[in-house]
């Protein structure tokens, strides 16, 4: 399983993945679930993904080929589209063509194979945009009532999101709430796994401003979360019915 969100601020984005793919016993998988696509200064696209390794992997391969298509236009390739809502047609489209394609290949054996999307960015003088992208392709589109978005096993981490995160919220603060956000989905879902992937686009930057890889045992992330797990026992005593 996976757990991946990203948040659209009025400073900037804040995207966090984890890294799990398989969970057990004995067969634990770590795959990235983050890409990131950069022209500094021009563009900035980050794409986090969940579901069929098989689509996902699948689906960014060919998004990287039309990349590198030395007659790549606006039509095919997302570092070439004029638009991020452009962006988010060449993701959802090529989404949706692996997703046939796979899905074509295991019907014989009753199998079906799908994955979702979060897509982010910004083109230079264009707004910084956020998508999530569904397995059919089509896509919804994070607004100011709604600046969060979630891919994966998303129920444990939604609470905090959505008393906390608002348009308004700084980037440091936004940082605190979706790593809090992840912390209590690692509690509760082992299919969720370490490391982490953090990722912040500060407005009208055009790049990835801050990059962090979040290992198992980092010292921060577990002061972090010991506090906020002490917090919460605290306000819990405090409440009075």
């Amino acid at each position: 399983m996976t757990y991946c969100v990203g948040l659209l601020l009025n400073q900037g984005i804040v995207l966090l993945s984890d890294t799990r793919t398989n969970a057990g016993l004995d067969n634990i998988a770590t795959y990235r679930k983050m890409f990131t696509f950069e022209a500094p200064g021009d563009r900035v696209i980050v794409i986090m993904t969940a579901g069929s390794l098989s689509v996902t992997q699948t689906t960014i391969a060919r998004l990287t080929e039309a990349i590198e298509d030395p007659d790549a236009t606006d039509e095919t390739s997302i570092m070439k589209a004029q638009t991020l809502l452009k962006v988010a047609d060449i993701v959802g489209n090529t989404l949706l063509e692996v997703r046939k394609d796979i899905s074509d290949k295991m019907a014989t054996m009753k199998q079906s194979a799908s994955a979702t999307m979060i897509v982010a960015g910004q083109r230079k003088g264009g707004a910084m945009r956020m998508f999530l992208i569904y397995p059919e392709g089509n896509y919804i589109e994070a607004t100011e009532d709604t600046p969060f978005l979630q891919i994966g096993e998303h129920k444990y981490g939604k609470p905090i999101l959505d008393r906390v995160v608002r348009p308004t919220t700084s980037l440091q603060d936004a940082q605190k709430a979706v790593l809090l956000s992840m912390d209590s989905t690692l509690r509760s879902n082992l299919s969720v796994g370490m490391p982490l992937d953090l990722a912040v686009i500060e407005r009208d930057a055009c790049q990835v401003t801050q990059r962090r890889r979040i290992e198992a045992g980092d010292s921060d992330f577990r002061a972090m979360s010991e506090a906020w797990s002490t917090a919460l026992r605290d306000g819990f005593v405090k409440i009075t019915i």
